[in-house]
């Protein structure tokens, strides 16, 4: 079982650092982006919220990706898994059951839907954060 949380703890925090890295150049590119607004409201609020939402689906595809990874490098699950599915259907704790993992990695399943669970909601608040400043800076240049 500690082999399992170890792999699962040490996956988990890769895909933080990335989850990391990533909110902060998206961060730094929406004040940029608010900063130098001066298009009609509706257009900068589409073009600051649409690059954010698509930066931060490509980095859960890739934290994914991670996990379909480490899934292959223990072989996680039965022979003939497609892992990236089987990556995705736990991350986003979808959770089908039709491909299960083999019974010594089992906690590997719940460790990476944790692991979504948690980066989604990062993700959340981030999305609701810019969003926010966004509707904030539209209000503020509104009065001037």
């Amino acid at each position: 079982m500690l082999r399992q949380f170890l792999v699962g703890g040490g996956v988990a925090v890769v895909n933080i650092a990335i989850h990391a890295l990533v909110m902060t150049m998206v961060i730094g590119t929406a004040r940029a982006a608010i900063a130098k607004s001066r298009s009609h409201p509706s257009l900068f609020l589409t073009a600051v919220m649409v690059p954010t939402v698509s930066a931060l689906m490509v980095t859960h595809a890739l934290e994914v990706t991670v996990w379909a990874l480490a899934y292959s490098i223990v072989d996680a699950a039965p022979p003939g898994t497609d892992l990236l599915y089987f990556a995705f259907v736990n991350y986003t704790t979808l959770g089908y059951g039709d491909v299960v993992p083999v019974l010594r990695w089992r906690l590997l399943g719940p460790i990476t839907a944790m692991n979504g669970v948690l980066l989604f909601g990062w993700s959340t608040a981030l999305i609701f954060e810019v969003m926010r400043k966004a509707l904030e800076h539209i209000s503020k240049t509104s009065r001037e």
